[in-house]
């Protein structure tokens, strides 16, 4: 799956092995579009694969996050003012698991995770302008992160993300990269 992607600035190391994919992260790499800061950054890593109408992405990350603001996981996109980014992010001094919605500008919602930061999986849906975020630690639980309105579009890019704001070296193996049609399930897919 990781073949078919495209990549949005490009790391300076990275290896796709069929089944997995290792990135290092350049230095100062971010998404953010505007909101508190007052700045946009459209530098961070993203390895997007096309995908026309609704489907459902999910994707394995593994990472060991040691400075302000290192982050990796699963982004969706249309644009640069409009995407979404979900994973784990090192903030107040934890890892925490976050998601990034910017439609015009950025909001930014955090939360303890009980699960290891260092190996997390995510789930994202995305049918008929709603879009439904979903963590799990094991592959197999799914509780829901995120539900949240979405733009409508023929086509998306959705794959995986990663970025170091304060710094460059951040390794990341992301793995089990599927893309899907739409999975019809409950909203709580505790199974």
């Amino acid at each position: 799956m990781f073949a078919r992607g495209i990549w949005l600035n490009e790391p300076a190391r990275w290896r796709d092995d069929g089944d997995s994919l290792s990135v290092t992260t350049d230095q100062g790499s971010d998404f953010w579009r505007e909101t508190h800061y007052g700045f946009t950054r459209d530098s961070g890593h993203f390895l997007g694969v096309e995908v026309a109408g609704g489907f459902t992405a999910q994707l394995r990350i593994r990472a060991r996050y040691a400075a302000l603001y290192d982050q990796a996981g699963l982004m969706l996109r249309l644009d640069e003012a409009h995407w979404l980014k979900a994973g784990i992010e090192l903030s107040d001094g934890q890892a925490m698991l976050g998601s990034v919605l910017t439609i015009g500008r950025s909001d930014w919602a955090t939360a303890a995770y009980a699960g290891d930061p260092g190996d997390v999986w995510l789930r994202a849906t995305v049918a008929q302008g709603v879009l439904r975020l979903q963590v799990s630690g094991d592959g197999q639980r799914w509780p829901l992160l995120r539900l949240c309105p979405f733009p409508e579009a023929g086509r998306y890019r959705v794959g995986p993300m990663c970025c170091t704001p304060e710094r460059a070296g951040l390794e990341v193996l992301f793995s089990d990269f599927t893309v899907t049609a739409p999975q019809g399930r409950d909203l709580h897919d505790l199974s």
